[in-house]
């Protein structure tokens, strides 16, 4: 059962209908009275309210409840979605790099390869695994693992959590960068399905380093950015606290990336969100995975790869301009007028109707020089 202790800000007035309906059982459960029909009124009201809750729920709010630490990670579908997984370990060059999980499972009818990206849940789980913050190693183990899935007909699948790649020495120094890039070439090549969901946070290229298919899904309250909330703010305000902002106007969560058709499905979560039922979550994530890849794998592998051309190549929206446009865009800005000089000693205004007259001689000037030679 989801811990109930933890309670986003927007939960709180939540909490209050929660506490009354387990008092009311303990009551039923120690006293003579029959409280079944006021338990069961409360408990519908109680999902009246979280259904109203989280379906208003602001940019902000849908980060916050993708970062919820009792949301399901990679390793809790392992027991909920897929079967019979065989753990793979290693880069074969540096590390095992535990914030990315890669073997071989069973969903559906189908054998596959997942590769997930793991927060961890206990302390020891988050150090080791960097919070789900992938070094180069892990994208080199993935890449690897992907590869083998390739030479056994193996489709593929990525589950994404992460703020993003680790953003320390040791990550730049190993070349994170490059292998991210070789991520992103080798899956637009890879020449099995690859479905890819984003479950919880899907931050910058630490979420694209797994993130090219064929399919890709967003839980319902997941997000997918280019930077966190916090990282935009930080740079345009110099404010991470601004960041609710920042989530407002990058458009990070699922229902505006289906708008701009960066995704392909919303999979909708249980009332309240995946935390509060990670067991129904793991079935419905089940069933998702199951259609997709018995859609894709019906397509030759040829005509597969075609699609997955035409998808990567319509990303984006443009705008065709004119010549007149493009010749304003292009065209060097005009250069700032001079400041006109201003006199020492403003004209005095003029009468109406008078003409503008020649300035005066300084008499007065010319009175001291003449007393100067007398």
């Amino acid at each position: 059962m989801p811990d109930q202790s933890f309670n986003l800000d927007f939960e709180k007035p939540l909490e209050e209908i929660r506490r009354r309906i387990e008092e009311l059982r303990q009551a039923a459960q120690h006293g003579q009275v029959d409280l079944h029909a006021e338990i069961e009124a409360m408990e519908q009201q109680q999902q009246s309210m979280v259904r109203r809750a989280y379906a208003n729920l602001t940019p902000w709010q849908e980060v916050l409840v993708a970062r919820h630490p009792m949301r399901p990670q990679t390793r809790d579908y392992l027991r909920t979605t897929f079967r019979n997984f065989v753990e793979l370990h290693g880069d074969r060059a540096f590390a095992d790099d535990h914030a990315i999980v890669t073997g071989f499972a069973e969903v559906g009818a189908h054998r596959v390869l997942l590769v997930g990206e793991h927060k961890g849940r206990t302390v020891e789980e988050r150090r080791v695994g960097f919070a789900g913050c992938p070094h180069p190693e892990g994208y080199r183990k993935a890449l690897h693992k992907m590869d083998l899935a390739e030479k056994f007909g193996l489709p593929v699948v990525t589950l994404i959590d992460t703020k993003g790649a680790y953003p320390g020495t040791g990550g730049e120094e190993r070349g994170v960068g490059p292998a991210i890039a070789a991520n992103l070439r080798r899956m637009s090549r890879l020449r099995v399905p690859v479905v890819i969901v984003v479950i919880g946070e899907g931050g910058s290229g630490g979420a694209l380093g797994i993130g090219i298919g064929d399919r890709v899904y967003m839980l319902q309250h997941a997000y997918y950015s280019v930077i966190s909330p916090e990282g935009c703010a930080a740079i345009l305000w110099r404010d991470a606290s601004r960041a609710p902002e920042a989530a407002a106007a990058m458009c990070i969560a699922s229902r505006d990336l289906k708008r701009f058709e960066l995704i392909d499905e919303i999979i909708t979560e249980p009332v309240g969100g995946a935390h509060k039922d990670p067991e129904a979550m793991g079935r419905i994530l089940g069933e998702v995975l199951a259609r997709a890849l018995d859609e894709l794998c019906a397509v030759p592998i040829d005509d597969l790869l075609a699609r997955r051309y035409e998808r990567l190549r319509a990303i984006g929206q443009w705008e065709e301009a004119t010549e007149d446009r493009l010749r304003e865009i292009l065209s060097p800005p005009p250069e700032p007028a001079a400041p006109e000089q201003e006199s020492a000693t403003p004209a005095p205004p003029e009468k109406e109707g008078e003409q503008p007259s020649e300035p005066e001689a300084d008499t007065e000037l010319e009175h001291e020089r003449e007393r100067a030679e007398d």
